[in-house]
């Protein structure tokens, strides 16, 4: 479109809305992005941040100087270099005084700065006072040596430094969060000593990797005594790529059978941790806590002390639960995303960053010591011509005595330059003592060496390279310290389940017949005293602990499970199964289960056929069940039987036909699910009739007697009269007495109780 659209008759422009649009957000986004956002590489500073240590050094609040009102810095920032809100522009230079936020802090603060708990509870800025630290020097001890450019500030009437000429990557040191427009940045603080160490390496290996940089730095240092758990090798993938994550833990031990929290990850309020364990208790999470408190004071900064209930409590897996659902584990992005050397956004790999600080310190360097031989080279000059003078002071005395215009005469008699002349006329009478001339000759002496040795350094890489080394192991010594985040393999913190929070506490489940269940405490519960529905009756009860699940088995033979947290109250009738599980169609549940998950039973069908597994194999999340136990066609599922000790117990099973079959349990496989094995022969026509089943099934211990009921009448079997019943399995088995041939029930009776009796 041409530009003559866009101006009407009277002049005024005009631009659609679409274009205007366009452009207002272009320019604002990338006023956002690279004069607000994002750090600079070289400095590490976002641009409210440098007009702050520039005003302060201007304002002579050296790390040596009187504490001074943070109130007139930031009218001095504001009023000259960085013209937005004071609030917003107090706030950036409290960041930096926290040496809680800041790894490497930039400024001393004296007053109330904010607390871990509340970074934001500082005081107002006519409160407080501030200088800077000893670490701004790195930042601001080469600005007047013609290191870096300057420009005008907002209103052209001062000049201020385009960057800083840090001598070390700050940018790494005390890492960078901010949200520009369609990017971000989050880059975690390191340690000194360990990325000067990893520079030395750089300069002296240009092809080194990002593996051998990552053997001096081991990661990020916050400013935090706090582990720091993520994995080397995902450490490793995030400098290659400058995108990753990173996981803080807080570390504690134990004192006097409490747990004493120490250190938390970087930016955790311990205040908030504390409010988010006391809702979980709150909320009867967390019954094996007995009380929190807070001792933290100047002496200890971080001390929170979780007093548990007793002794027994596991303090790993409570520490694991609260790492999980609390802040006192926590996660940290990592956006290494820096405006370059060019002037432009981009993501940095650990070995890019490095290798482009370095460009950017040779670049200080070599302007610096330009400088200096500039300014060695004019005063070589000064000092040539002031010694002209002096070997002809006569001379010159007498011209400028006689001359009314000095200065064309002396350059043209001596061959000076306009400078030279200029410096002889500006002499003092006192400088015309003969010592004068043996200063001058000693400090042209001295400028020549030192012209000759800067020249050398700028004229070789290698010097420049050993001249940037030097400067750094300097730094390192005097700024650097140990690292503070140590960095630890640790297992990933998994929060309790509902069982393992809840204590463990004998429980007994109530069956009804038409399967409704409830949960009682303890195991001196009578079922059958208890209230049921109309047309409902008692079915079965099983005794277990709180933290094992409920089992329960339907008439097709699947299994189901569910968390007996889940079961109602036996104050109540209970609730159906029907509710929790998905019953086929037609079929009913017959029994329920609890003990040990390797508990071993004895599953079988009354046609005469079953297997062992253990209660393990019961187990199941889906509400449609479990299938476990082939049923032929006709039978119905014998009530699961526990094993005490499959080597040497034996198998009783009675027909309804009062047929006993005593055989080795051992010769029964061990089975996930299925038919299983033949227990007791019953004729296939009798079977599929009903007219012959299995109607009970016992695991004998070796050496007990065995009493069977039928009716009024008892039959007391001694482990020697038990030898004619005994058989092979599979067997059809022998006839009980005459009166025997319908057991009702069996017991099973050790030695020493039938003594007694």
């Amino acid at each position: 479109m041409d530009q003559e659209n866009f101006i009407n008759i009277e002049g005024i422009e005009k631009i659609p809305i679409q274009i205007f649009s366009e452009k207002a957000y272009l320019e604002y986004s990338m006023y956002v992005i690279l004069d607000r956002a994002l750090p600079t590489i070289g400095d590490g500073l976002k641009p409210v941040q440098r007009r702050i240590i520039y005003a302060m050094s201007e304002l002579g609040l050296k790390a040596t100087a009187k504490y001074k009102k943070s109130a007139r810095t930031v009218g001095d920032v504001i009023g000259k270099f960085h013209p937005h809100g004071d609030a917003a522009c107090y706030e950036a230079m409290v960041l930096m005084a926290q040496p809680f936020s800041y790894r490497y802090h930039l400024i001393d603060g004296q007053g109330n700065w904010g607390s871990p708990d509340d970074p934001k509870s500082f005081a107002a800025m006519r409160y407080t006072e501030s200088k800077l630290t000893r670490y701004s020097e790195i930042l601001l001890n080469e600005l007047g040596q013609g290191t870096v450019s300057w420009v005008p500030n907002f209103d052209g009437t001062l000049d201020e430094p385009a960057i800083l000429p840090a001598r070390l990557p700050n940018v790494l040191l005390n890492g960078s969060t901010g949200i520009a427009v369609g990017m971000a940045t989050d880059i975690p603080p390191h340690n000194l000593r360990e990325v000067a160490d990893a520079l030395i390496h750089l300069i002296d290996h240009p092809d080194a990797t990002v593996e051998t940089l990552c053997e001096f730095i081991k990661g990020p240092d916050f400013p935090t005594d706090a582990e720091i758990i993520t994995p080397r090798d995902h450490i490793i993938d995030m400098y290659k790529t400058g995108i990753g994550s990173l996981r803080m833990r807080a570390v504690y031990h134990p004192e006097n059978g409490d747990i004493v929290i120490t250190a938390l990850p970087h930016q955790v309020s311990g205040a908030k941790v504390l409010e988010q364990i006391a809702a979980q208790m709150q909320k009867k999470k967390l019954p094996m806590i007995e009380d929190l408190r807070d001792e933290s004071d100047h002496e200890d900064p971080t001390r929170l002390v979780i007093v548990p209930k007793s002794n027994r409590v596991d303090k790993e897996a409570l520490m694991a639960h609260l790492f999980a659902t609390t802040d006192l584990e926590r996660t940290y992005r990592v956006n290494m995303n820096v405006i370059g050397l060019s002037g432009r956004p981009k993501v940095y790999d650990l070995l890019s960053l490095l290798s482009e600080w370095l460009e950017f310190r040779k670049d200080i360097v070599t302007r610096r010591l330009q400088y200096r031989l500039n300014k060695v080279l004019e005063r070589i000059h000064v000092l040539e011509g002031l010694l002209i003078a002096y070997l002809n002071i006569d001379e010159v005395i007498a011209i400028i005595r006689r001359e009314d215009k000095p200065k064309p005469v002396l350059m043209e008699r001596f061959v000076l330059s306009d400078r030279q002349a200029e410096a002889i006329l500006e002499m003092k009478l006192r400088h015309l003592a003969k010592l004068e001339e043996i200063k001058i000759k000693g400090e042209l002496d001295d400028l020549s060496k030192e012209r000759e040795a800067l020249e050398k350094i700028l004229n070789s890489r290698a010097r420049l390279q050993s001249l940037i080394r030097k400067e750094l192991k300097e730094d390192a010594k005097n700024f650097g310290d140990d690292r503070r985040s140590p960095i630890k393999v640790r297992d990933e913190a998994k929060a309790l389940s509902q069982e393992d929070i809840k204590p463990v506490e004998p429980v007994t489940i109530i069956m009804s017949k038409n399967g409704w269940v409830r949960l009682a405490k303890g195991h001196d519960i009578d079922g059958e005293k208890l209230n049921y529905k109309s047309g409902d009756a008692f079915k079965i009860a099983v005794q277990g602990k709180s933290n094992q699940p409920a089992v329960f088995m339907d008439s097709s033979g699947r299994s189901y499970s569910l968390s007996t947290h889940t079961l109602p109250s036996a104050r109540g009738q209970g609730d159906p199964l029907s509710g929790h599980f998905n019953l086929p169609p037609g079929q009913t549940f017959v029994t329920a289960l609890m003990g040990e998950p390797e508990t071993l039973l004895f599953l079988g069908s009354d046609a005469g056929y079953g297997f062992m597994t253990d209660l393990a194999n019961l187990y199941t999340k889906n509400r449609n069940g479990k299938a476990l136990i082939t049923l032929p066609k006709g039978s119905k599922i014998i009530q699961p039987v526990v094993i005490t000790n499959k080597e040497s117990d034996q198998l009783a099973v009675i027909t309804n036909e009062g047929r006993m079959l005593l055989f080795p349990l051992n010769e029964m496989p061990i089975l996930p699910r299925g038919k299983g094995n033949k227990i007791i022969h019953i004729p296939s026509k009798q079977a599929a009739t009903r007219e012959d089943f299995v109607s009970i099934l016992f695991i004998l211990p070796l050496g007990h007697y065995f009493t069977l009921y039928s009716g009024k009448r008892t039959l007391t079997l001694k482990p020697g009269n038990l030898e004619e019943y005994k058989g092979k399995r599979g067997q059809r088995g022998k006839k009980l007495p005459r009166g025997y041939q319908n057991v009702d029930r069996a017991e099973i009776t050790e030695p020493q109780q039938m003594v007694l009796l």
